[in-house]
């Protein structure tokens, strides 16, 4: 590893995007600074600043892809450390026409809670030498030059210090995820808030862990997945995680919620269009009370747009774009603009504007996926493009076709995962495959019951 852009970095946030954030910058300065207001070292159980924390989630195979390139060996560690794994396209998941007939695509699905997952992340990036957590310690801001056009390191209050500090560096990155407070920052140096797309959504997960009281209730799979539809707005993610036991999350949208009582909750599984989820909770035992996470709306800050932005300073992460989690491409996303930094950090110390611009592209095209999807409902506000109409009806017609053949639910999930590109899918080979199998009706023979995972949601491919 060569150390020749800084001495010294600081990364405001030890979720996802933070450590991977580190990972990355560990390469090019002497040493880089994780600052986060919780405990980090050695939990494995949801922190106050992630919320979402007790809620399954997903990290798609591009995001498992580039754990393993940052991290060797990793997926093998998770392993070797009893976090189950399966094959995302042999799941067993519900779009709207019925179950995707389950094929192998290579593609690795690792099924933890987002809380034991990003403890191996910080685990090893923890390892890194040059890189220090320093946790329990709210952020108080930013430090600029007298002229305010360069950031020059961080102000910080450790838990039990009598005041704050300052931190120098030669560069800082935003990773505090959606209450970011960037926007107000820019604003008291003089600078322009981003400009901020909003898509409101209302979604809630109520969510609750049990055992198994007989494996065989998951006939061997990793995950069940009905996934909502416009026609069927209610879903849910059920998965095997670590320790022997499953992870079940129950989601409704526009303001729909599953209920926290327990027999509340089972009724609401019950009344899902698939029997499968209410039939494995009926034999199993809850070891923990339902929690509600609510998420109003998407929002994109236009960081790209600004003509002008302090230097030595990036936004990534959720503090960039939080999307709506039923795609479940939030961590995925962070992952590929932390390779994104470490691309530009190659030829020395990032130029913010480029920065911001190259990451916009990346989440364009999951900010399009995942809007398109949540325009399918009628209620929702926003402009519906003739692309995105035209989209749309495609998609459930591929997903009517995939629950007959395979091939088109391996092509999916590789769009999905965001290992190929969403024209993948608009091929006129695919395309021929699609309209061949969308009409024919139900499969004559129902997919044997396989595969399984926890990654939410790949609706708006």
């Amino acid at each position: 590893m060569g150390h020749d852009v800084g001495r010294r970095a600081i990364v405001l946030g030890g979720s996802m995007a933070g450590l991977l954030a580190a990972r990355v910058l560990a390469e090019s300065f002497d040493e880089v600074l994780v600052v986060d207001r919780d405990e980090l070292t050695g939990v494995t159980v949801p922190r106050r600043g992630a919320p979402q924390g007790r809620h399954v989630h997903g990290l798609l195979a591009r995001g498992q892809q580039i754990l393993e390139e940052l991290f060797p060996s990793f997926t093998a560690g998770a392993i070797a450390a009893g976090i189950p794994t399966g094959d995302l396209g042999e799941l067993r998941w519900f779009f709207g026409s019925g179950r995707l007939q389950p094929a192998t695509t290579g593609l690795i699905c690792v099924s933890a809670t987002r809380p034991v997952l990003e403890s191996h992340v910080r685990a090893r990036v923890a390892a890194l030498p040059n890189v220090t957590l320093v946790e329990q310690t709210d952020i108080v801001g930013i430090t600029t030059s007298r002229d305010a056009t360069h950031v020059t390191g961080a102000r910080i209050h450790r838990r039990g210090a009598d005041g704050p500090e300052e931190l120098e560096a030669e560069l800082v990155i935003d990773a505090t995820g959606r209450g970011s407070r960037t926007p107000v920052w820019l604003e008291e140096l003089g600078y322009e808030r981003p400009a901020e797309d909003s898509v409101k959504i209302n979604v809630s997960y109520t969510s609750r862990i049990y055992r198994l009281r007989d494996e065989s209730a998951m006939n061997g799979d990793l995950s069940i997945n009905p996934v909502a539809v416009p026609e069927a707005p209610r879903g849910a993610f059920l998965s095997r995680i670590e320790d022997g036991k499953v992870a079940v999350s129950l989601y409704g949208v526009l303001g729909d919620r599953a209920p926290i009582d327990p027999e509340g909750f089972l009724e609401f599984a019950k009344s899902l269009r698939v029997p499968d989820i209410h039939d494995v909770l009926q034999e199993a035992d809850p070891l923990t009370d339902p929690v509600v996470y609510r998420y109003l709306a998407s929002i994109r800050r236009r960081y790209e747009r600004l003509a002008r932005f302090p230097g030595g300073f990036l936004v990534l992460g959720d503090a960039a774009c939080s999307f709506n989690p039923l795609y479940g491409q939030g961590m995925t996303v962070a992952a590929i603009e932390a390779i994104t930094l470490r691309d530009h950090l190659a030829s020395g110390a990032p130029d913010a504007a480029v920065f911001h611009r190259a990451i916009a592209k990346v989440i364009d095209v999951c900010w399009d996926m995942a809007v398109s999807g949540d325009l399918g409902y009628p209620a929702v506000e926003g402009v519906r493009t003739a692309k995105i109409r035209i989209g749309n009806a495609y998609l459930g017609k591929l997903h009517a076709a995939a629950t007959r053949d395979g091939e088109l639910t391996r092509r999916f999930m590789r769009v999905a995962g965001l290992v190929d590109p969403p024209t993948a899918i608009m091929r006129p080979s695919t395309m021929l495959r699609v309209f061949r199998n969308a009409n024919a009706g139900a499969p004559a023979t129902p997919p044997p019951a396989a595969g399984g995972e926890d990654v939410p949601g790949a609706r708006a491919a």
